[in-house]
This record gives structure tokens, sequence and C-alpha cells, in this order.
């Protein structure tokens, strides 16, 4: 949500911008299918855009685009979607926190360590195989704690919080999948007439 959340305040700096998450989770019967979950998450948080997060992995960002395209017609079809957005990072979304330090020593509760987390260049980060293992190991690297106690740290909670210790997230514009979701926000802005 924050990396969302920045890149509509880069492109609609005179709009207000409120974020919400629909917890498809907490719902009774939570929907199983993408179309479904797109449809319960517009019933639930009626909104003017809908974000589809969806991992790249071992499929093509355009694999992971026509999913959701055909998730996102199939929805139609019962209710009124708004501008919706495939976020496709290339690997996994954890590849796009590896770039921030400071974020992940602050997500690990030692602002101040100094350890050496041994991150990439943000430009590196979409070529390597399992970026989760690797924000795992710079998390409870930057813990600097030992034994039990690093043994214990829940990274979880700490990969949830390093987006939200992060400033700018203009590092992230070198990644394609990157560079595709800002322009896919600028031609939905655009073509929405927002920015008049």
């Amino acid at each position: 949500m924050p990396i969302l959340t920045w890149l509509l305040h880069q492109h609609l700096a005179n709009c207000a911008v409120q974020a919400r998450w629909p917890d498809l989770g907490r719902l009774r019967r939570p929907p199983k299918g993408l179309h479904e979950k797109i449809q319960a998450a517009v019933d639930l948080s009626p909104c003017n855009m809908i974000f589809v997060h969806r991992d790249a992995e071992t499929a093509s960002l355009q694999d992971r685009q026509s999913e959701v395209d055909e998730a996102v017609s199939l929805a139609c079809k019962t209710v009124d979607i708004p501008p919706t957005i495939a976020v496709v990072p290339v690997r996994m979304m954890e590849a796009w926190l590896l770039f921030d330090a400071p974020a992940i020593r602050a997500a690990a509760g030692n602002p101040n360590g100094s350890v050496d987390l041994d991150l990439l260049r943000p430009t590196e980060v979409e070529s390597i195989p399992d970026p989760k293992s690797v924000l795992h190991r710079a998390i409870l690297g930057a813990t600097e704690k030992g034994g039990r106690r690093r043994k214990h740290f829940d990274i979880s909670s700490a990969i949830y919080l390093i987006p939200q210790r992060v400033d700018d997230f203009s590092p992230l514009r070198g990644l394609s999948a990157f560079k595709a979701l800002e322009k896919r926000i600028v031609e939905v802005i655009r073509e929405q007439r927002w920015c008049d």
C-alpha cells in the first residue's frame, strides 16, 4: 500500500488519496477465484481505482496481466468495476523492499545498527531467484540479535513495516515491472481526467 500511495501522490499531487485494503480473509466465506476476490473487494470498499497484486514468480508480466484482465472481465458481469491495475513484480513483492537499508534496520527494531546487510542495487533485484529469502536474511542481520532471540524474531511483522519506513520509492523506477506499473497508473489518470 505505501508503494502505491507514493506513486499516486507522485501523479496526483493536488488530489487527496485514500488507500484502503479490503481484508477478504475476514469474510464469512472468503472468495476463492481472482474474479470473485475483485468483486468482493469492490463491494467492501467502493473505489475509483483498484490494484490487483500478482507476483510474477515463474509467469511473465504479460501472462499475469492477462490473468488479471480475464478476472476483471468476469467480475464486470455482476459488479461495476473501476479501472483496474495489475501490480506484478518480476519475482515477488519482497524484491521491491530490498533497496533501503535504513528502512530495513528500522523495521527490524535496530535503526542505529551497523552490520552490513549485503543488499543489492535496485536494478539487480529482479534477477535474483528468491528475493524473499534475501529479505529475510537482511532483516535478521539488521536485528543484530543472536541465538534464540534471532530465531524467534517476527520476520512477517518486520516485512510489513519496511515500506512504511521508506520515504522515497524512486530507486525502484529502474525496475521494468515498476516502470510498467507507473506507466499504467499515469494512463488511467489521464483516461479518467483526474489531473484536469
